[in-house]
């Protein structure tokens, strides 16, 4: 149990960390949330608890596929926001069309044979 709120606390840090430096920071904040840490904490928590590689080999390569298709929401939310669009609709606008590529990602793997 003790193992768990550990893991809980350092997660929940990272995003208390980022939202902190992002109010001063914006730029530095979108750095630190570009980083893959909480993939890496995911695999390290993996690799504490379970030692299973081939879980962990597809825990990285599931979140490279899945990191491409919620890419373009980085792009679309910011252009909405300067148009005045307001943040609420940006952000579901963003979330569906991530869900729809994630959808449109899975298709075009299946095709060649892999199934996330």
């Amino acid at each position: 149990m003790a193992w768990y709120f550990i893991k809980l606390l350092i997660s929940a840090g990272i995003i208390v960390i980022i939202s902190e430096v992002s109010k001063k920071l914006p730029l530095l904040g979108s750095l630190i949330a570009s980083l893959p840490l909480i993939s890496v904490l995911g695999m390290i928590w993996m690799y504490g608890e379970t030692k299973d590689m081939s879980r962990i080999a597809d825990h990285a390569e599931g979140t490279f596929w899945y990191v491409l298709p919620s890419l373009p929401m980085f792009l679309l939310m910011p252009w909405m926001l300067r148009k005045g669009v307001g943040f609420p609709l940006a952000l579901s606008t963003g979330i569906a069309l991530t869900g729809f590529l994630y959808y449109i990602m899975t298709k075009v793997l299946e095709k060649f044979g892999m199934n996330l």
